[in-house]
């Protein structure tokens, strides 16, 4: 089995000695919780460190770019699906009526199918690592569904999971559904191949506005991610931003 150390992403392979303690105090703190199981959804917060709520204040700043535009939001590298969840609640808050922005989440869900040399030497970059636990799109899938169930229009399903290597499905997806414009674009597949391809196969559907994230930009551990972006886009036309909360993300607005 992995050392849970090597599967560090994010925020998290930044922590030290102190702070992972008290993560895993609050881990099993949360494992054990006194509340009741029909009032643990109500009080998430009360175990979310600043990190985790830096996050989800960022997914509502995107969000709030793209409201206005028509287009579906499509995460690249979903894993366990919080950024999806965080999407529908936003949408459902924000266009409770807008049933043809579409949350579609793209992973293989089995882990990294391969490292190219633009990965460099990462003990994190390595074939299988960020894999999900067997079965996992299909209790994702079941997660989504119930809080659509709870939104308005709920008989429109508004969600889809794609699985699969993402230089497969993502061309395979947008053939099938000509319609198709991206309004927000978050790349969070850490690699090099993945993310160059699908940005390739985006950019076309990408209008005016769009906003295109990219999780691991700038990141000495997955450098294969601002290689794809520089060798696609590149850099020198691109104003790039980011949040002051979080260290890792950046995004760009299509000008």
């Amino acid at each position: 089995m992995d050392r849970d150390e090597d599967n560090l992403l994010g925020f998290t392979r930044a922590l030290s000695d102190s702070e992972r303690a008290a993560r895993s105090e609050l881990t099993s703190l949360f494992d054990g919780s006194p509340i009741p199981a029909n009032e643990r959804l109500d009080n998430l917060g009360l175990h979310m460190d600043h990190l985790a709520l830096g996050r989800a204040l960022f997914m509502d700043h995107l969000y709030r770019l793209i409201l206005g535009m028509p287009g579906v939001v499509m995460e690249l590298g979903c894993r366990w699906g919080q950024n999806l969840s965080f999407f529908l609640n936003l949408r459902t808050l924000y266009e409770p009526t807008h049933y043809s922005r579409k949350i579609i989440g793209f992973d293989t869900f089995t882990g990294f199918v391969d490292v190219a040399a633009e990965d460099g030497d990462s003990v994190y970059a390595r074939p299988g690592n960020v894999r999900t636990t067997r079965g996992y799109d299909a209790y994702l899938e079941r997660v989504l569904a119930a809080r659509e169930a709870m939104a308005p229009l709920s008989h429109k399903r508004k969600f889809e999971i794609v699985t699969g290597d993402v230089r497969e499905t993502l061309p395979r997806y947008l053939t099938a559904h000509p319609e198709t414009i991206v309004a927000l674009a978050y790349f969070d597949m850490d690699l090099f191949s993945p993310t160059r391809d699908a940005l390739v196969a985006l950019r076309p559907r990408l209008a005016r506005g769009s906003v295109v994230v990219l999780d691991e930009i700038n990141d000495a551990g997955f450098p294969g991610e601002t290689t794809a972006l520089r060798e696609v886009f590149g850099l020198n036309g691109l104003a790039l931003r980011r949040v002051p909360f979080l260290n890792g993300p950046g995004y760009f607005v299509v000008e």
